[in-house]
């Protein structure tokens, strides 16, 4: 598997990981104010979870595959640009290069070269900014989310189950936000963000959700 699958697959499994946190402990703690019923709160996350797991793992293929059609697009064009315009995808290339602070002269011997060597990746990599060798997968990231969301739903449904009922919604709080600000780290890690804003994005996203969720489960309790 190469770098930009393996980044990719990585990327699916966090998020799926996170909105599988997210989005159960949502239901279960909106459920528990509506509720003290172990089986409706456990019912309501198990259907969550099977919903959220379809969902996501149908969003991922989804979207890798539309943006893989726009990537083919973008290569049929830049195909035809170097058909017929090969001196204007030359001169783009070359005033790209001039433009990071490479001399006029420097920058068209580069541009010679590596249109040279491989026109059309480099031409693409210059214009629309991907690699024609890396490509991801649809499936593979369809299958990480697949898994990785019910993975993250374990948690919430099982700490809105397993403690007392006194205890059970700020434990269950607790125990996502602890989640989902390792979530949020290993995702900033992925893309190179500040690990800090991320984690705190994320627990905040996650806090306002179930605040929302239980007050509105607490209108309906009986």
């Amino acid at each position: 598997m190469k770098l930009a699958e393996k980044v990719n697959v990585m990327r699916a499994s966090v998020m799926g990981a996170n909105d599988g946190i997210l989005s159960v402990a949502g239901i279960v703690i909106g459920v528990a104010g509506a509720t003290s019923n172990s089986y409706a709160i456990l019912l309501s996350g198990l259907s969550g979870m099977l919903a959220g797991t379809v969902s996501m793992a149908m969003g991922e293929y989804v979207s890798v595959n539309s943006e893989r059609d726009g990537q083919r697009q973008a290569i049929a064009r830049e195909s035809r640009a170097l058909d017929n315009d090969y001196q204007g995808e030359f001169d783009f290339i070359q005033h790209k290069y001039e433009q990071t602070g490479i001399s006029p002269d420097l920058a068209k011997q580069a541009t010679h070269e590596m249109l040279t060597r491989d026109a059309l990746n480099i031409a693409v990599r210059e214009r629309y900014g991907f690699d024609l060798n890396e490509k991801a997968s649809a499936i593979a990231a369809a299958l990480a989310s697949m898994i990785s969301f019910p993975t993250g739903s374990i948690l919430p449904l099982v700490a809105i189950s397993v403690f007392p009922p006194a205890i059970k919604v700020i434990a269950t709080v607790i125990a996502v936000i602890i989640a989902l600000s390792l979530t949020g780290y290993t995702a900033a890690a992925l893309g190179h963000a500040n690990r800090g804003k991320a984690m705190l994005r994320n627990v905040v996203s996650g806090v306002l959700t179930m605040a929302v969720t239980y007050g509105i489960g607490t209108l309906f309790a009986h």
